[in-house]
């Protein structure tokens, strides 16, 4: 029988650092693939091991982080579509498998097609993404996922409704004009042609914000400032709205008050009236990517976006990723551009990229300031969670 070593108290054992890096985009500057690599090279810089796992709610970045999970099976296509102010775009469908489709909103109805001087919080559509989702079904999708952040409309989804047969229509009979102020108009909701098209067809929903369709954390009044709307049109789409809500079928129960009905200016709860099933954005992608083997494969977490506030429990990814690793008992770090609430509750550490060198500007050297914070991460580990300070 082997005795066993004496263990030498001058050389303690150290045990080794495995980090997933699970970052959703940086908005602005890096993807959140670009910052995963980022954080990996700073973790591999302080000595430790590197998982990249990069991460997304249903915003901006959810087609790109989808297809990378998929690796090889994934692909996209590429269509001409309807844009927010009503020129054509090409927008990208992305491909999970061969009857499994992903649409990110922002690609055909997002804020980032439109010139900020440009911005018609009014009369932007979301009828692009309707006709990716038509072009999905058309192809033989039998399961499509939508990713809701980033949009420039504030419709309801009037347009996307349209663009799948749905009928939204005035007094006269005519279909409405498009955006917001088209549904000031509007007498007659009939969404029975998308439902008998959607009919062998799931479509999950992944929803960046848990708010209603209404009211004061509802897609009018808290988001319409965001795509450039004064007051008076911020009042003026809530009463459009809540005219449109009025007309919904009562057979669908009371849509406006899911818990993401607000989504991307309404989009939620168009697309719950077609029947779509609306589910928290950061849940769904992580599910979907696998990351709870990483978490299983890691020692520590390393998350973080563009801003830490008090907005991030709300269903951001950084959160949802503090949760996952919290449940395994995990350390997990944030990093972020600006820190405006470390969330002691949810994280270990907050660690800000103004913070990391005060004298070089984060939205220009955002990958270095990266590397160099998740470095700063690890060495807090190694030398206990003591040493870690909220910042």
């Amino acid at each position: 029988m082997r005795r066993p070593v004496p263990r030498d108290s001058r050389h303690p054992i150290v045990k080794r650092v495995v980090a997933l890096c699970a970052p959703n985009a940086f908005k602005g500057t890096l993807s959140a693939r670009s910052a995963a690599a980022a954080m990996a090279r700073g973790v591999r810089d302080a000595g430790g091991e590197a998982i990249e796992t990069p991460v997304a709610d249903g915003g901006d970045g959810t087609l790109d982080v989808l297809l990378a999970a998929r690796g090889s099976n994934a692909r996209i296509t590429r269509h001409r579509v309807t844009g927010p102010t009503g020129k054509a775009v090409i927008a990208r469908l992305g491909w999970l498998g061969r009857q499994e489709a992903v649409v990110e909103l922002a690609e055909a109805s997002g804020l980032r097609r439109v010139d900020l001087d440009a911005l018609d919080p009014l009369h932007a559509t979301s009828r692009g993404t309707g006709e990716l989702i038509r072009i999905a079904l058309e192809a033989g999708a039998r399961s499509i996922v939508v990713g809701v952040g980033g949009s420039a409309c504030t419709d309801g989804g009037a347009g996307l409704l349209q663009a799948l047969g749905a009928r939204v229509a005035d007094s006269r009979g005519r279909e409405i004009a498009p955006g917001g102020a088209g549904l000031e108009d509007v007498a007659t909701v009939d969404v029975s042609p998308v439902m008998r098209r959607l009919a062998d067809c799931s479509i999950d929903v992944a929803c960046d914000i848990r708010s209603p369709l209404l009211g004061p954390d509802g897609a009018a009044r808290m988001f319409a400032p965001q795509k450039g709307a004064g007051h008076a049109d911020v009042m003026r789409l809530e009463r459009a709205l809540t005219r449109f809500a009025g007309l919904a079928p009562s057979a669908r129960g009371d849509v406006a008050s899911l818990p993401g009905s607000g989504a991307a200016g309404g989009c939620g709860f168009g697309l719950a009236l077609a029947g779509a099933r609306l589910v928290p954005g950061a849940r769904l992608v992580c599910d979907l990517i696998g990351l709870d083997a990483g978490l299983d494969a890691a020692t520590m977490a390393i998350t973080g976006e563009g801003r830490l506030d008090n907005q991030t429990p709300t269903g951001k990814a950084p959160a949802e990723v503090a949760i996952r690793a919290s449940l395994r008992g995990l350390p997990c770090v944030a990093i972020a551009g600006v820190v405006l609430d470390p969330l002691p509750q949810l994280f270990s550490a907050a660690l800000s990229l103004a913070d990391v060198d005060p004298d070089v500007d984060p939205k220009r050297h955002t990958r270095a300031l990266l590397r160099r914070a998740a470095a700063r991460a690890i060495a807090a580990v190694n030398d206990g969670a003591g040493s870690m300070h909220p910042g």
